[in-house]
């Protein structure tokens, strides 16, 4: 949920901002220390965040994903080599995949990469991996 600033209660942000001090993160205790404070946040629940809260988590993720793409990238690699990351990674079979590609030969020809992988499956791989669908194109 993204918050304005004139929404902002700027007393209860100004003591949220205090005691949290988010900076850039420049290290890996940084980085650590800003991952317990959004664990902290997020252990109320989402439902439960006031608009203050709200603000300074999204400040937090923004600090934090600009570490780590920056520390921590991620080597480029082709969507049938994250197709079977994730079927390794979750211990799947190919025939666990068939809601997505329909066929077991489908499935087995765009796994082993024989066959590319559709707009079409990229989203439902998505949706069955809960991911973003541009790892699969």
């Amino acid at each position: 949920m993204s918050v304005t600033p004139s929404e902002l209660d700027e007393r209860k942000y100004g003591r949220l901002l205090a005691k949290t001090l988010p900076v850039a993160i420049k290290s890996e205790a940084e980085n650590e220390r800003m991952l317990k404070e959004v664990s902290r946040l997020m252990a109320k629940g989402e439902d439960n965040l006031t608009l203050e809260e709200n603000a300074l988590l999204e400040v937090m993720a923004i600090l934090i994903e600009n570490f780590e793409r920056e520390h921590y990238s991620i080597p480029d690699t082709t969507p049938h080599e994250m197709l079977r990351f994730f079927i390794e990674d979750r211990g799947l079979r190919q025939s666990d995949l068939l809601p997505v590609f329909g066929t077991s030969g489908r499935a087995s020809e765009v796994i082993g990469g024989k066959r590319a992988i559709s707009k079409v499956q990229a989203k439902k791989l998505a949706d069955f991996f809960g991911v973003s669908a541009a790892l699969f194109i």
